[in-house]
């Protein structure tokens, strides 16, 4: 992949993270024994382009770090996994973006403490996304990604994932847009799945993909194609970025041309196995494994 080239760029947050798993969340003034404590990259759209790197999809990050010892982390990190930081804008002075995270390995649930990391280079994304065949943003690049890629379908494929809620935003001219159902209700109600679908292709969206956590996930576009996919068991460890795998493998299943059923399948499966580490990165799978998990080739459309 040449720099000026990248195949899907991914757009938004970076971070380091240090995360510990334990028996229970604890007390106020408790001091507790880590059953393990990990440093990883994290953040959506970074652990997205891993994953899919991961899976043999070329992938390029744009973003912004800061120029201390956890941004040269955060790029590093990176780039051993063949993701491409050539893009990258280095801001001079400023913290990059951290997190603590502590999992609660009894309820399997987490708590985060995050420091923000520097804001995104508006005009390094309107550079970077010429020549892109699908740009995958988070929330943190989304205004950026939205100025520089038009909602009327020319230039490059839009994927979006709102883990976060953005005032204002509708998924007009988004070409794959990706919520969770719990994001989807909070936006159109109580809702049954294919009615939330329904709701998100009404507001403009081509391909709206949801994922239900264990349950797997639903599919549907402004076809009239429809797909569930049911979520796949494991021994979690940690669900830490499982959502942000997803994306990428959805985003690289895309790339391969999979049909939508496939591509749920493929996406539901590789978060999956990534939940087998404590970090949301270590544990992803590649290509190879994914395929021989789903047991046969994966069709495509």
């Amino acid at each position: 992949m040449g720099h000026g080239q990248p195949k899907v760029l991914f757009v938004g947050a970076a971070t380091v993270d240090s995360i510990a798993l334990v028996p229970a969340f604890p007390h106020p003034d408790q001091r507790v024994v880590a059953d393990e404590l990990v440093f990883a990259g994290g953040g959506p759209a970074a652990t997205a382009a891993v994953a899919a790197s991961r899976l043999g999809v070329p992938a390029s990050f744009v973003g912004t770090v800061g120029d201390d010892s956890d941004g040269r982390r955060i790029l590093e990190g990176l780039e051993d996994e063949g993701v491409d930081v050539s893009l990258v804008t280095i801001a001079r002075g400023v913290r990059s973006g951290a997190s603590v995270i502590v999992v609660d390995h009894g309820r399997g649930t987490r708590a985060i403490c995050a420091r923000p990391g520097p804001a995104l280079d508006p005009s390094s994304v309107a550079t970077a996304v010429r020549g892109a065949e699908w740009v995958h943003t988070d929330h943190v690049g989304w205004e950026a990604v939205r100025a520089a890629v038009p909602a009327t379908g020319s230039g490059p494929r839009l994927s979006v994932d709102l883990g976060y809620q953005v005032e204002g935003f509708t998924p007009r001219g988004v070409d794959l847009f990706a919520p969770s159902i719990e994001a989807l209700r909070a936006a159109h109600g109580s809702l049954d799945p294919e009615a939330l679908l329904s709701a998100a292709l009404d507001e403009g969206a081509r391909r709206v993909v949801a994922t239900d956590g264990s349950r797997g996930s639903w599919g549907a576009d402004a076809s009239g194609e429809r797909a569930q996919a049911p979520g796949v068991s494991v021994e979690v460890v940690s669900t830490l970025g499982a959502g942000d795998v997803f994306h990428g493998a959805l985003l690289a299943a895309h790339v391969r041309g999979y049909g939508l059923e496939a591509a749920l399948r493929y996406a539901n499966t590789t978060a999956a196995l990534s939940c087998l580490g404590l970090d949301g990165r270590s544990a992803i799978p590649d290509h190879e494994h994914v395929e021989a998990h789903l047991g046969a080739p994966t069709p495509t459309s």
